[in-house]
Protein backbone atom coordinates (compact mmCIF):
# COMPACT_ATOMS: atom_id res chain seq x y z
CA UNK A 1 0.00 0.00 0.00
CA UNK A 2 1.46 3.09 -1.09
CA UNK A 3 0.62 5.51 2.07
CA UNK A 4 2.22 2.89 4.07
CA UNK A 5 5.14 4.41 6.16
CA UNK A 6 8.45 3.78 4.56
CA UNK A 7 11.59 3.21 6.77
CA UNK A 8 13.19 7.21 5.58
CA UNK A 9 13.46 10.93 7.00
CA UNK A 10 9.76 11.12 8.64
CA UNK A 11 9.14 14.56 9.24
CA UNK A 12 9.89 14.68 12.86
CA UNK A 13 13.60 14.16 11.86
CA UNK A 14 13.65 17.38 9.91
CA UNK A 15 11.68 19.75 12.07
CA UNK A 16 9.35 19.62 15.70
CA UNK A 17 6.35 21.71 13.85
CA UNK A 18 3.90 23.61 15.61
CA UNK A 19 1.85 27.02 14.38
CA UNK A 20 4.15 28.38 11.43
CA UNK A 21 5.13 31.79 12.52
CA UNK A 22 9.07 31.70 12.12
CA UNK A 23 9.34 31.32 15.91
CA UNK A 24 6.99 28.86 16.36
CA UNK A 25 7.79 26.09 13.84
CA UNK A 26 10.53 24.35 15.72
CA UNK A 27 13.23 24.91 12.61
CA UNK A 28 16.12 25.84 14.22
CA UNK A 29 16.86 29.02 12.05
CA UNK A 30 20.41 30.56 12.63
CA UNK A 31 20.40 34.25 11.40
CA UNK A 32 22.05 35.39 8.32
CA UNK A 33 25.84 36.29 7.71
CA UNK A 34 28.19 36.38 11.46
CA UNK A 35 28.08 40.05 12.17
CA UNK A 36 30.57 41.55 14.08
CA UNK A 37 33.41 39.37 15.53
CA UNK A 38 34.11 39.62 18.94
CA UNK A 39 37.58 41.47 19.36
CA UNK A 40 40.62 39.58 21.19
CA UNK A 41 40.93 39.99 25.25
CA UNK A 42 42.89 42.91 25.83
CA UNK A 43 41.11 45.30 23.56
CA UNK A 44 39.27 48.20 23.29
CA UNK A 45 36.22 46.60 23.39
CA UNK A 46 36.97 43.85 26.53
CA UNK A 47 38.04 47.38 28.72
CA UNK A 48 34.50 48.61 28.34
CA UNK A 49 33.65 49.47 25.20
CA UNK A 50 29.58 48.62 24.10
CA UNK A 51 30.19 45.55 22.13
CA UNK A 52 28.59 45.06 18.60
CA UNK A 53 25.01 43.36 18.74
CA UNK A 54 25.88 40.27 17.40
CA UNK A 55 29.27 38.36 17.87
CA UNK A 56 30.92 34.92 18.44
CA UNK A 57 30.09 33.38 21.68
CA UNK A 58 32.26 29.64 20.30
CA UNK A 59 34.36 28.00 17.48
CA UNK A 60 33.94 24.70 16.64
CA UNK A 61 36.19 23.13 14.47
CA UNK A 62 36.91 26.59 12.99
CA UNK A 63 32.79 27.33 12.60
CA UNK A 64 31.61 30.25 14.49
CA UNK A 65 28.32 29.65 16.97
CA UNK A 66 26.93 33.56 17.41
CA UNK A 67 25.28 35.16 20.42
CA UNK A 68 21.87 35.55 17.90
CA UNK A 69 21.88 31.55 17.19
CA UNK A 70 22.12 30.68 20.55
CA UNK A 71 19.31 33.31 21.35
CA UNK A 72 17.17 32.06 18.77
CA UNK A 73 17.66 28.49 19.69
CA UNK A 74 16.55 29.59 23.56
CA UNK A 75 13.83 31.50 22.32
CA UNK A 76 12.46 27.82 20.76
CA UNK A 77 12.90 25.32 23.48
CA UNK A 78 11.12 28.53 25.18
CA UNK A 79 8.54 27.92 23.14
CA UNK A 80 8.50 24.01 23.58
CA UNK A 81 8.29 24.83 27.32
CA UNK A 82 5.71 26.88 27.08
CA UNK A 83 3.59 24.53 24.82
CA UNK A 84 4.47 21.58 26.90
CA UNK A 85 2.93 23.68 30.50
CA UNK A 86 6.27 22.97 31.91
CA UNK A 87 8.35 25.64 33.85
CA UNK A 88 11.79 27.27 31.94
CA UNK A 89 14.84 26.02 33.89
CA UNK A 90 17.54 28.70 35.15
CA UNK A 91 18.06 30.98 32.45
CA UNK A 92 22.08 30.18 32.97
CA UNK A 93 20.93 26.39 32.62
CA UNK A 94 18.89 26.74 30.15
CA UNK A 95 21.99 29.02 27.90
CA UNK A 96 24.81 26.60 28.69
CA UNK A 97 22.20 23.60 27.64
CA UNK A 98 21.99 25.40 24.28
CA UNK A 99 25.27 26.14 23.93
CA UNK A 100 26.32 23.20 24.11
CA UNK A 101 23.61 21.37 22.09
CA UNK A 102 24.36 24.26 19.29
CA UNK A 103 28.76 22.89 19.97
CA UNK A 104 27.55 18.95 19.50
CA UNK A 105 25.87 20.15 16.43
CA UNK A 106 28.32 21.85 14.68
CA UNK A 107 30.16 18.86 15.83
CA UNK A 108 28.23 16.44 13.57
CA UNK A 109 27.99 18.71 10.60
CA UNK A 110 31.69 18.57 10.79
CA UNK A 111 31.98 14.78 10.39
CA UNK A 112 29.80 14.80 7.91
CA UNK A 113 31.41 16.85 5.50
CA UNK A 114 34.69 15.47 6.23
CA UNK A 115 32.74 11.93 5.15
CA UNK A 116 31.25 13.62 2.16
CA UNK A 117 27.55 13.78 2.39
CA UNK A 118 26.07 15.76 0.71
CA UNK A 119 22.21 16.72 0.45
CA UNK A 120 21.14 17.81 -2.78
CA UNK A 121 18.63 20.14 -3.98
CA UNK A 122 16.26 17.78 -4.66
CA UNK A 123 16.08 15.97 -1.11
CA UNK A 124 15.76 19.71 0.49
CA UNK A 125 12.75 20.30 -1.93
CA UNK A 126 11.16 17.63 -0.53
CA UNK A 127 11.75 18.06 3.22
CA UNK A 128 10.13 21.95 2.28
CA UNK A 129 7.46 19.89 0.93
CA UNK A 130 7.28 18.29 4.06
CA UNK A 131 7.13 21.27 6.28
CA UNK A 132 4.26 22.49 4.60
CA UNK A 133 2.21 19.26 4.29
CA UNK A 134 2.77 18.55 8.17
CA UNK A 135 1.22 22.75 8.55
CA UNK A 136 -1.59 21.46 6.19
CA UNK A 137 -0.72 24.76 3.36
CA UNK A 138 1.92 24.55 0.50
CA UNK A 139 4.93 25.76 -0.29
CA UNK A 140 4.32 28.87 -1.72
CA UNK A 141 2.40 29.76 1.64
CA UNK A 142 5.53 28.55 3.79
CA UNK A 143 7.72 30.85 1.84
CA UNK A 144 5.04 33.86 2.32
CA UNK A 145 5.22 33.23 6.43
CA UNK A 146 8.75 32.81 6.47
CA UNK A 147 9.07 36.19 4.46
CA UNK A 148 6.76 37.92 6.42
CA UNK A 149 8.84 36.79 9.77
CA UNK A 150 11.97 38.12 7.82
CA UNK A 151 13.51 34.82 7.46
CA UNK A 152 15.55 34.24 4.51
CA UNK A 153 14.51 31.57 2.54
CA UNK A 154 18.57 30.08 1.99
CA UNK A 155 18.75 30.59 5.51
CA UNK A 156 15.92 28.31 5.86
CA UNK A 157 16.78 25.68 3.09
CA UNK A 158 20.34 26.13 4.42
CA UNK A 159 18.66 24.57 7.76
CA UNK A 160 16.81 22.31 6.25
CA UNK A 161 19.98 20.80 4.75
CA UNK A 162 22.34 20.43 7.96
CA UNK A 163 18.68 18.78 9.43
CA UNK A 164 19.35 16.00 6.65
CA UNK A 165 22.92 16.27 6.92
CA UNK A 166 22.87 15.05 10.55
CA UNK A 167 20.41 12.59 10.02
CA UNK A 168 22.60 11.09 7.21
CA UNK A 169 25.93 11.25 9.73
CA UNK A 170 23.65 9.65 12.28
CA UNK A 171 22.66 7.10 10.35
CA UNK A 172 25.84 5.98 9.14
CA UNK A 173 28.01 6.46 12.19
CA UNK A 174 25.04 5.43 14.82
CA UNK A 175 22.01 3.90 13.68
CA UNK A 176 23.88 1.35 11.04
CA UNK A 177 26.08 -0.69 13.99
CA UNK A 178 23.02 -1.21 16.27
CA UNK A 179 21.61 -4.73 15.99
CA UNK A 180 19.23 -6.35 18.13
CA UNK A 181 20.23 -10.20 17.99
CA UNK A 182 17.44 -13.11 18.85
CA UNK A 183 19.53 -13.86 21.98
CA UNK A 184 19.26 -10.40 22.69
CA UNK A 185 15.49 -10.64 22.83
CA UNK A 186 15.09 -14.00 24.60
CA UNK A 187 17.30 -12.28 27.80
CA UNK A 188 14.68 -9.35 27.93
CA UNK A 189 11.87 -11.59 28.30
CA UNK A 190 13.89 -13.60 30.99
CA UNK A 191 15.05 -10.32 32.55
CA UNK A 192 11.69 -8.81 32.38
CA UNK A 193 10.05 -11.81 34.45
CA UNK A 194 12.45 -12.14 36.63
CA UNK A 195 11.90 -8.85 38.38
CA UNK A 196 8.08 -8.58 38.16
CA UNK A 197 6.13 -7.99 41.01
CA UNK A 198 2.15 -7.04 41.45
CA UNK A 199 2.95 -3.35 41.00
CA UNK A 200 4.53 -3.46 37.47
CA UNK A 201 1.92 -5.89 36.05
CA UNK A 202 -1.44 -4.66 35.03
CA UNK A 203 -5.10 -6.54 34.67
CA UNK A 204 -8.27 -6.19 33.18
CA UNK A 205 -10.21 -9.16 34.45
CA UNK A 206 -13.99 -9.69 34.02
CA UNK A 207 -15.64 -12.07 35.98
CA UNK A 208 -19.87 -13.94 36.35
CA UNK A 209 -20.05 -14.21 39.72
CA UNK A 210 -22.35 -17.29 41.28
CA UNK A 211 -23.32 -16.26 44.66
CA UNK A 212 -23.59 -18.80 47.54
CA UNK A 213 -25.06 -17.48 50.66
CA UNK A 214 -22.59 -17.91 53.95
CA UNK A 215 -25.05 -20.27 55.30
CA UNK A 216 -25.47 -22.28 52.29
CA UNK A 217 -25.71 -25.92 52.87
CA UNK A 218 -23.93 -28.73 50.70
CA UNK A 219 -26.33 -28.82 47.99
CA UNK A 220 -26.78 -25.35 46.95
CA UNK A 221 -23.35 -25.15 46.97
CA UNK A 222 -23.19 -28.04 44.50
CA UNK A 223 -25.88 -26.43 42.64
CA UNK A 224 -23.75 -23.12 42.43
CA UNK A 225 -20.71 -25.01 40.71
CA UNK A 226 -22.39 -26.23 38.99
CA UNK A 227 -23.76 -23.30 37.51
CA UNK A 228 -20.76 -21.74 37.10
CA UNK A 229 -19.30 -25.03 35.71
CA UNK A 230 -21.68 -24.34 32.74
CA UNK A 231 -21.06 -20.85 32.40
CA UNK A 232 -17.26 -21.56 31.95
CA UNK A 233 -17.95 -24.22 29.30
CA UNK A 234 -19.86 -21.77 27.35
CA UNK A 235 -17.18 -19.40 27.74
CA UNK A 236 -14.81 -21.97 26.28
CA UNK A 237 -17.24 -22.81 23.67
CA UNK A 238 -16.87 -19.14 22.12
CA UNK A 239 -20.38 -17.72 23.59
CA UNK A 240 -19.96 -13.85 24.26
CA UNK A 241 -18.82 -13.51 27.88
CA UNK A 242 -20.56 -10.09 28.15
CA UNK A 243 -23.96 -11.63 27.47
CA UNK A 244 -23.33 -14.07 30.16
CA UNK A 245 -22.28 -12.29 32.65
CA UNK A 246 -25.54 -10.03 31.99
CA UNK A 247 -27.40 -13.32 31.89
CA UNK A 248 -26.07 -15.65 35.17
CA UNK A 249 -23.64 -13.06 36.93
CA UNK A 250 -24.78 -12.13 40.84
CA UNK A 251 -22.49 -9.49 40.57
CA UNK A 252 -23.36 -5.98 40.91
CA UNK A 253 -21.63 -4.98 37.55
CA UNK A 254 -22.97 -7.24 35.66
CA UNK A 255 -25.18 -5.16 33.39
CA UNK A 256 -23.44 -1.83 32.84
CA UNK A 257 -19.92 -3.42 32.70
CA UNK A 258 -20.70 -6.91 31.36
CA UNK A 259 -18.63 -8.49 34.27
CA UNK A 260 -15.54 -6.16 33.29
CA UNK A 261 -13.49 -5.04 36.16
CA UNK A 262 -11.23 -2.59 35.12
CA UNK A 263 -7.69 -2.38 33.62
CA UNK A 264 -5.65 -1.15 37.00
CA UNK A 265 -2.30 -2.50 38.58
CA UNK A 266 -2.22 -5.89 39.97
CA UNK A 267 -1.73 -4.93 43.54
CA UNK A 268 -5.24 -3.04 43.25
CA UNK A 269 -6.90 -6.43 42.36
CA UNK A 270 -7.82 -9.05 45.52
CA UNK A 271 -4.73 -11.39 45.72
CA UNK A 272 -7.36 -14.25 45.17
CA UNK A 273 -8.24 -12.91 41.55
CA UNK A 274 -4.77 -12.22 40.82
CA UNK A 275 -2.72 -15.37 41.81
CA UNK A 276 -5.74 -17.46 39.64
CA UNK A 277 -5.13 -15.39 36.52
CA UNK A 278 -1.43 -14.68 37.04
CA UNK A 279 -0.47 -17.61 34.09
CA UNK A 280 -3.77 -17.21 31.93
CA UNK A 281 -2.87 -15.31 28.39
CA UNK A 282 -5.32 -12.75 27.34
CA UNK A 283 -8.47 -14.53 26.75
CA UNK A 284 -7.37 -16.82 28.99
CA UNK A 285 -10.68 -18.22 31.22
CA UNK A 286 -10.74 -20.09 35.17
CA UNK A 287 -13.13 -21.03 37.53
CA UNK A 288 -12.04 -20.08 41.18
CA UNK A 289 -13.91 -20.24 44.25
CA UNK A 290 -13.72 -16.96 46.70
CA UNK A 291 -15.87 -16.63 50.34
CA UNK A 292 -18.46 -14.36 48.24
CA UNK A 293 -19.09 -17.67 45.82
CA UNK A 294 -17.83 -19.15 42.52
CA UNK A 295 -16.10 -16.91 39.91
CA UNK A 296 -16.15 -17.60 36.08
CA UNK A 297 -12.91 -15.31 34.80
CA UNK A 298 -11.77 -14.13 32.16
CA UNK A 299 -8.40 -12.31 31.05
CA UNK A 300 -9.42 -9.33 28.83
CA UNK A 301 -5.99 -7.27 29.19
CA UNK A 302 -2.44 -8.02 30.41
CA UNK A 303 0.33 -5.61 30.93
CA UNK A 304 3.57 -5.97 32.27
CA UNK A 305 6.36 -3.06 32.82
CA UNK A 306 8.82 -3.00 29.74
CA UNK A 307 7.04 -5.63 27.66
CA UNK A 308 4.88 -4.75 24.93
CA UNK A 309 0.43 -5.14 25.11
CA UNK A 310 -1.05 -8.60 24.52
CA UNK A 311 -3.25 -6.57 22.31
CA UNK A 312 -3.02 -3.70 19.78
CA UNK A 313 -5.94 -2.23 18.61
CA UNK A 314 -6.66 -2.28 15.18
CA UNK A 315 -8.44 0.02 12.53
CA UNK A 316 -10.78 -0.84 9.39
CA UNK A 317 -10.43 2.46 6.85
CA UNK A 318 -10.89 3.14 3.25
CA UNK A 319 -9.77 6.42 1.47
CA UNK A 320 -10.07 8.27 -1.56
CA UNK A 321 -6.61 9.72 -2.69
CA UNK A 322 -6.37 12.76 -5.44
CA UNK A 323 -2.60 13.17 -6.39
CA UNK A 324 -1.34 16.29 -7.48
CA UNK A 325 -0.02 17.59 -10.17
CA UNK A 326 0.54 19.95 -12.62
CA UNK A 327 -2.97 19.26 -13.84
CA UNK A 328 -4.60 18.89 -10.63
CA UNK A 329 -3.40 21.63 -7.78
CA UNK A 330 -3.68 20.75 -3.88
CA UNK A 331 -6.00 23.89 -3.95
CA UNK A 332 -8.37 21.96 -6.58
CA UNK A 333 -7.95 18.38 -5.12
CA UNK A 334 -9.13 19.89 -1.64
CA UNK A 335 -12.31 21.31 -3.23
CA UNK A 336 -12.63 18.21 -5.11
CA UNK A 337 -12.82 16.19 -2.17
CA UNK A 338 -14.93 18.19 0.00
CA UNK A 339 -17.05 18.45 -2.76
CA UNK A 340 -17.31 14.36 -2.54
CA UNK A 341 -17.53 14.39 1.26
CA UNK A 342 -20.34 16.71 0.53
CA UNK A 343 -22.23 14.43 -1.72
CA UNK A 344 -21.78 10.97 0.42
CA UNK A 345 -23.21 12.90 3.79
CA UNK A 346 -26.16 13.66 1.46
CA UNK A 347 -26.56 10.26 0.53
CA UNK A 348 -26.26 11.14 -3.06
CA UNK A 349 -23.36 8.36 -3.41
CA UNK A 350 -21.38 5.93 -0.97
CA UNK A 351 -17.64 6.11 0.15
CA UNK A 352 -17.22 3.53 -1.80
CA UNK A 353 -18.94 4.00 -5.20
CA UNK A 354 -16.82 7.01 -4.77
CA UNK A 355 -13.55 6.06 -4.19
CA UNK A 356 -13.76 3.29 -7.35
CA UNK A 357 -14.96 6.03 -9.54
CA UNK A 358 -12.17 8.83 -8.53
CA UNK A 359 -9.70 7.51 -5.99
CA UNK A 360 -5.69 7.64 -7.83
CA UNK A 361 -4.59 4.48 -5.49
CA UNK A 362 -4.23 0.84 -5.94
CA UNK A 363 -7.29 0.36 -3.52
CA UNK A 364 -9.49 2.29 -5.53
CA UNK A 365 -10.84 -0.98 -6.93
CA UNK A 366 -11.87 -2.18 -3.64
CA UNK A 367 -14.10 0.87 -2.92
CA UNK A 368 -10.87 2.43 -1.01
CA UNK A 369 -10.99 -0.64 1.25
CA UNK A 370 -7.20 -0.24 3.01
CA UNK A 371 -7.61 -3.65 5.40
CA UNK A 372 -7.02 -3.77 8.91
CA UNK A 373 -4.41 -2.21 10.22
CA UNK A 374 -2.39 -1.40 13.56
CA UNK A 375 -1.02 1.70 14.59
CA UNK A 376 2.19 3.22 13.37
CA UNK A 377 1.15 1.52 9.69
CA UNK A 378 0.83 4.51 7.56
CA UNK A 379 2.89 7.58 7.14
CA UNK A 380 2.46 10.54 10.41
CA UNK A 381 0.20 13.32 8.82
CA UNK A 382 -2.61 10.07 7.45
CA UNK A 383 -1.92 8.71 11.32
CA UNK A 384 -2.91 11.32 12.54
CA UNK A 385 -5.88 12.22 11.05
CA UNK A 386 -7.13 8.37 11.30
CA UNK A 387 -6.70 7.83 15.06
CA UNK A 388 -9.03 10.75 16.02
CA UNK A 389 -12.06 9.62 13.60
CA UNK A 390 -14.74 7.87 15.31
CA UNK A 391 -16.55 4.37 13.01
CA UNK A 392 -18.52 5.76 10.48
CA UNK A 393 -16.75 9.56 10.21
CA UNK A 394 -15.51 10.57 7.09
CA UNK A 395 -12.14 13.22 7.35
CA UNK A 396 -12.05 16.53 5.57
CA UNK A 397 -9.76 16.72 2.81
CA UNK A 398 -5.75 15.97 4.28
CA UNK A 399 -2.69 16.35 2.43
CA UNK A 400 -0.01 14.00 3.01
CA UNK A 401 2.89 13.46 0.80
CA UNK A 402 1.61 11.14 -1.35
CA UNK A 403 -1.61 13.60 -2.43
CA UNK A 404 -4.98 14.79 -0.75
CA UNK A 405 -7.06 11.87 1.08
CA UNK A 406 -10.63 11.53 2.44
CA UNK A 407 -10.61 8.72 4.94
CA UNK A 408 -13.45 7.22 6.46
CA UNK A 409 -13.06 4.70 9.57
CA UNK A 410 -15.24 1.42 8.77
CA UNK A 411 -14.59 -0.05 12.51
CA UNK A 412 -12.36 -0.81 15.11
CA UNK A 413 -11.40 -3.88 16.90
CA UNK A 414 -8.73 -4.93 19.77
CA UNK A 415 -6.91 -8.06 18.45
CA UNK A 416 -4.23 -10.01 20.21
CA UNK A 417 -0.78 -9.72 19.41
CA UNK A 418 1.08 -12.99 17.77
CA UNK A 419 4.59 -14.67 19.47
CA UNK A 420 5.98 -12.94 16.56
CA UNK A 421 4.69 -9.59 16.29
CA UNK A 422 5.44 -9.02 20.49
CA UNK A 423 8.74 -10.24 19.58
CA UNK A 424 9.36 -7.30 16.81
CA UNK A 425 7.91 -5.19 19.53
CA UNK A 426 10.77 -6.37 22.27
CA UNK A 427 12.74 -5.65 19.09
CA UNK A 428 11.80 -2.30 18.58
CA UNK A 429 11.95 -1.49 22.53
CA UNK A 430 15.69 -2.80 22.87
CA UNK A 431 16.36 -0.86 19.28
CA UNK A 432 15.94 2.20 20.67
CA UNK A 433 17.19 1.90 23.51
CA UNK A 434 21.05 0.68 22.30
CA UNK A 435 20.31 3.83 19.84
CA UNK A 436 19.90 6.21 22.48
CA UNK A 437 22.76 4.54 24.60
CA UNK A 438 25.10 4.44 20.97
CA UNK A 439 24.19 8.18 20.11
CA UNK A 440 24.91 9.33 23.70
CA UNK A 441 28.64 7.84 23.73
CA UNK A 442 28.94 8.71 19.63
CA UNK A 443 28.30 12.12 20.76
CA UNK A 444 30.23 12.37 24.15
CA UNK A 445 33.46 10.88 21.94
CA UNK A 446 32.76 13.87 18.68
CA UNK A 447 32.72 16.43 21.38
CA UNK A 448 35.86 15.34 23.26
CA UNK A 449 37.85 15.38 19.71
CA UNK A 450 36.36 18.75 18.58
CA UNK A 451 38.41 21.84 18.62
CA UNK A 452 36.21 24.18 20.93
CA UNK A 453 37.19 27.65 21.18
CA UNK A 454 34.66 29.44 24.25
CA UNK A 455 34.99 33.14 23.28
CA UNK A 456 32.35 35.98 24.97
CA UNK A 457 29.52 34.28 26.94
CA UNK A 458 26.05 34.57 25.21
CA UNK A 459 23.80 37.44 26.85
Amino acid sequence: MMIHRAVSLTLASIVACGALSAGAQGLRLSPGPVGAVAPAAGSAASGGAQRPSDYIVAVVNSEPITNQQVRLEMQRVARQFAQAQRPLPDTAELTAQVLERLITERAQLHVAREAGIKIDDTAIDDAEQSVARQNQVDVAEIRKRLAADGIDLSLFRGQLRDQLMMVKVRDREVNQKVKVSELDIDQYVRDQQKSQDDSQLELNIAHVLIAVAEDAGAAQIAAAQSRAQRVLEKARAGDDFVALARESSDAANAGPSGGEIGLRRADRYPPLLVDATRSLPVGGLTLIRSPAGFHVLKVLEKRVAGMPPSTIQQTHASHILLRVSPQLSEAAARAKLATFRRQIIAGETDFAASAKQNSQDGSAAQGGDLGWANPGQFVPEFEEVLSGLAPGEISEPLVSRFGVHLIKVIERRTAPLSQREKREAIRNILREKKLDEAYATWVQDLRSRAYVEMREPPS
